[in-house]
């Protein structure tokens, strides 16, 4: 059941897909169709979930999911899994891979791997001070207040001198 992003409850659970690459205004277009068609068919044993996206920074999908009237189940998140998959065939896009880095250069958004971004840190390049994206938050509540932090209030500051 496909609902309003923001009329979901704060403790619903999200998952965050970074991509690779910015998408274009169409792809967005046609994401977002393909996210409404299979939000409103998703289901947990034919259980409605009560759910909801957003694409932001024209990267990066948010999947939202108010538990409280259904909880995932192992095969509703592998659904979710292969429709991201599907996603990622259709646009030539890498949106599953935890292993890369994503962070402003003032209104740019860039891309980097871990090792890349931990050289950059090295060099100084990127600081305590760089908002990064913490694609690791639980829920709706943290997705808000800690998704687009400093660096020093995220994981990525182990990285930081």
């Amino acid at each position: 059941m496909l609902v309003p992003f923001e009329s979901l409850a704060d403790s619903s659970r999200v998952w965050i897909y970074q991509a690779n690459r910015s998408f274009t205004q169409e792809e967005i277009k046609q994401i977002s169709q393909k996210l409404d068609l299979f939000i409103e068919r998703w289901t947990a044993h034919g259980a409605d979930l009560k759910a909801s996206f957003e694409i932001k920074y024209n990267r990066f999908i948010t999947i939202a999911l108010d538990q409280q009237l259904n909880a995932a189940s192992g095969c509703s998140i592998d659904a979710s899994v292969q429709f991201i998959q599907q996603l990622e065939k259709e646009y030539n896009v890498n949106l599953l891979d935890k292993m890369n880095v994503s962070y402003k250069q003032g209104e740019f958004i860039a891309y980097k791997s871990l090792a890349d971004f931990r050289k950059m840190a090295k060099q100084r390049a990127v600081s305590s001070n760089t908002i990064v994206f913490n694609n690791l938050v639980n829920n709706k509540a943290e997705y808000l207040s800690d998704w687009e932090v400093p660096a020093s209030e995220s994981w990525h500051k182990r990285f930081m001198n």
